[in-house]
């Protein structure tokens, strides 16, 4: 290393040429600012216009590409993946309903062994006894799709199965609307003079149709017009 530094000091051409210049000395290389630079602070990539334009003002344009490409992994789905992703988000659904329709139909269940069971009326005790078999059919729409997938369980009829389940969930939707609205009537009755209670639960009714069943049909009916666009 010394007589590389003496070598550099008595070689007269190194003092003329630019630093950034490669000299080489028996023993020692000098390497470039600029190829330093290179290695160790490379070039940020490069965003055209016409690219940052479409991601920022072609947004509707991205989430279609985004919507398209969900529902190319969807049709590139085998029969049999298909049927166990609806099977799993039947599962789901139907643990929110059965959690709802369990804690009901107990309420239900204890109001017959209180103190003031006796007072009520005929009409109130029809409205009873409705609610309480529209409570019970709903837990078991919604609890069937559990027993028919044990007994089908390995006979290769996961198809049949989701379909019988959706229909199943479906009907047990409808009885637990019932199920909730007889059982509002039952309770403002007894509170609410008169024929405002009937007011009130044919409007939480309007609601829950609404909810329930208007929202998606329209979802759908909107989606498939904007398909055919």
């Amino acid at each position: 290393m010394t007589q590389a530094v003496r070598g550099i000091r008595h070689f007269p051409a190194c003092r003329t040429r630019p630093v950034t210049e490669l000299v080489r000395v028996p023993g020692l290389v000098l390497i470039p600012v600029e190829d330093i630079m290179a290695v160790t602070d490379p070039p940020a990539p490069t965003i055209s216009s016409e690219a940052l334009d479409s991601g920022v003002s072609d947004s509707g344009v991205t989430e279609s590409r985004v919507t398209e490409s969900r529902d190319a992994r969807e049709n590139a789905e085998a029969p049999r993946e298909q049927a166990n992703r609806r099977w799993n988000e039947i599962l789901q659904e139907t643990r929110v309903a059965q959690t709802g329709v369990q804690i009901l139909f107990g309420f239900l269940l204890s109001v017959a062994f209180t103190a003031g069971f006796r007072d009520l009326g005929t009409i109130d005790r029809t409205i009873y006894v409705v609610t309480v078999v529209l409570g019970a059919a709903a837990t078991g729409s919604l609890i069937a799709p559990v027993s028919i997938h044990r007994f089908l369980s390995g006979q290769r009829m996961k198809n049949e199965l989701v379909e019988t389940a959706h229909r199943l969930m479906m009907f047990g939707m409808v009885l637990l609307a019932l199920t909730i609205g007889s059982t509002l009537l039952l309770i403002l009755r007894v509170v609410l003079p008169g024929l405002i209670a009937e007011f009130l639960v044919a409007g939480v009714m309007l609601y829950f149709a609404v909810c329930w069943y208007a929202l998606p049909l329209w979802l759908r009916h909107r989606a498939a017009r904007d398909e055919n666009a």
